[in-house]
């Protein structure tokens, strides 16, 4: 990628990794983006987890 140029796809072979501001942006974003991930698999895993040790019974009010 030529010095100046601007980015023509979001993907990241594209992206000037040589300019630090996008370095820092993209890193930042990529960070985030992969705790938001790490944070939805957890929920989905506990979640699936409880429901499955539920013996069916917890929960009912007047049961």
């Amino acid at each position: 990628m030529i010095h100046g140029e601007t980015i023509h796809s979001p993907l990241p072979q594209d992206l000037p990794w040589w300019a630090p501001d996008h370095a820092v942006f993209f890193g930042a974003t990529y960070a985030v983006l992969a705790v938001i991930g790490i944070a939805l698999v957890y929920c989905v895993v506990k979640s699936w987890w409880e429901a499955k040790s539920d013996d069916g019974h917890t929960g009912h009010a007047g049961h």
